[in-house]
């Protein structure tokens, strides 16, 4: 086979391009993975999912022992200084060496790196910095971008994106982030850590679209504790460059009368969009939906023979570990073996603190469907591992079918929700009920005890309440 012929090209090297290349030539077959970055991981681990944690783990940090924690605790740590850029550098440091790691398993597993845009010239062939290359099956894993807002220009000086607001060279005074979602509440938890006030404008009446009702109203009551001004039901119509700061145009939601909001920074972080700009999708034959999606079947097949998309390009919820999966289950389907992924138990985690988790349905889509539910809920109070550390704001929240008792939905706001949400999607890949999981011996003190009780209290019957 040519230099220029692989079994395999995966166009994007992000979590769901290079697990699907790494897993493809861990199959056998020659394997290709197109990255113009000059570090491979995608969004997430450059300029993402990686050093958005980095920081968020540093920021808590930094207030912990600021705002007195740690005192309380009694550890007295004296007078305490922010250093931005040991904490940037932490950061770049996390970035670094798992790019770098990735870059590593590639060479590892023989997969070749294309360097450049890749671009359509046929459903069998892409052009890469003026050659071309052809491959039995080719996957398209672009992933997605920030979401532009009209009136609003980034210049990711004063009104930057996620990336923008990972590089900010100081602590703004006054951060206002548009948009209420995951990304916003994250990096603007950062902020506010390290001194900021932070204003966050939300187009719908609450915070965090999508999640659990009685979520998104706790999670609000938590946020404006530790010091947010959240303005839901309200809509940015402009910003405006005004000497060192931003001037920001808002107006309700429903209409009338508008106001502005002064700000040394502004986020816009409104959600993001698939990358399919520029990959001559005609050329192959793809076509989009009406959302600029790229529509798969079960096996990620795009309709066109040969063509298959993984991850943000294709419809469902953006995030880095579904985008994972779906690489590994189309690498064995285009090595013949069965490739699978049950997108019905896809969890979700906001990294604010506490954490917020999801895995499954909603009360509200459930109902709004007719299902017959139980629902059990136990608070984080009760918890005596949550109680002893001191962190006992949240509740666990289990839903299960009334009558099989099958669990359809788990929602939780703890300090560790994104590691105990994992042992609700496992239970939930297995067809667990509640009482499977109310009758599974947990570890006395452990937070995932209130996992226990919430599905005890399905029945009405927890001990700790």
């Amino acid at each position: 086979m040519a230099e220029t012929e692989f079994d395999v090209i995966v166009i994007g090297a992000g979590p769901g391009g290079y697990v699907a290349a790494i897993r493809a030539a861990q199959l056998g077959l020659k394997t290709a993975c197109v990255e113009s970055r000059e570090t491979l991981g995608g969004t997430c681990l450059n300029v993402g999912c990686i050093p958005s944690k980095a920081l968020l783990h540093a920021s808590e940090l930094f207030e912990e022992a600021n705002h007195g924690t740690l005192a309380k605790w009694g550890v007295k740590v004296g007078n305490v200084e922010l250093d931005l850029e040991t904490m940037h550098g932490g950061r770049r440091e996390a970035v670094k060496g798992l790019t770098g790691g990735i870059e590593f398993l590639f060479r590892k597993n023989k997969v070749t790196w294309l360097k450049g845009l890749g671009r359509f010239t046929s459903p069998n062939s892409i052009d890469v910095a003026g050659t071309e290359y052809r491959a039995k099956n080719i996957v398209i894993a672009t992933g997605s971008s920030v979401t532009p807002l009209p009136g609003v220009e980034i210049d990711q000086e004063r009104i930057v994106d996620s990336t923008g607001a990972l590089e900010l060279p100081k602590v703004p005074n006054h951060l206002v982030v548009i948009g209420g979602g995951v990304i916003g509440l994250e990096l603007g938890s950062v902020w506010r850590r390290l001194g900021a006030k932070v204003t966050v404008v939300e187009y719908l009446d609450q915070i965090l679209p999508g999640m659990d009702g009685e979520v998104r109203k706790e999670a609000a009551k938590i946020f404006k504790k530790q010091g947010f001004e959240l303005r839901t039901s309200t809509k940015v119509t402009k910003a405006e460059r005004s000497g060192e700061g931003v001037t920001l145009t808002v107006e309700p939601a429903k209409g009338g009368a508008a106001e502005t909001i002064e700000a040394d920074v502004v986020l816009v972080a409104i959600g993001r969009r698939p990358n399919t700009e520029g990959l001559g999708l005609e050329a192959a034959g793809v076509k989009l939906n009406n959302r600029g999606q790229i529509e798969v079947d079960h096996d990620f097949c795009t309709g066109v023979p040969g063509v298959y998309a993984i991850g943000d390009v294709t419809p469902g919820p953006m995030l880095a570990h579904k985008a994972e999966d779906e690489g590994v289950a189309v690498a064995d389907i285009l090595a013949g073996h069965v490739g699978i992924i049950n997108h019905d138990v896809i969890p979700s985690v906001v990294y604010t603190y506490p954490e917020i988790a999801a895995v499954g349905r909603t009360e509200e889509d459930l109902r709004a469907e007719g299902v017959d539910i139980k629902v059990g809920k136990f608070p984080m109070l009760g918890n005596s591992r949550a109680k002893t550390n001191r962190d006992a704001e949240g509740f666990v929240k289990v839903i299960a079918d009334a009558r099989s008792d099958r669990v359809l939905g788990v929602h939780i706001i703890a300090s560790v929700a994104g590691t105990m949400i994992a042992q609700a999607a496992q239970a939930m890949e297995f067809g667990a009920t509640s009482e499977d999981i109310a009758y599974t011996c947990h570890a006395h003190p452990t937070h995932s005890e209130a996992m226990k009780e919430a599905a005890m209290a399905v029945t009405g019957l927890p001990i700790h309440i």
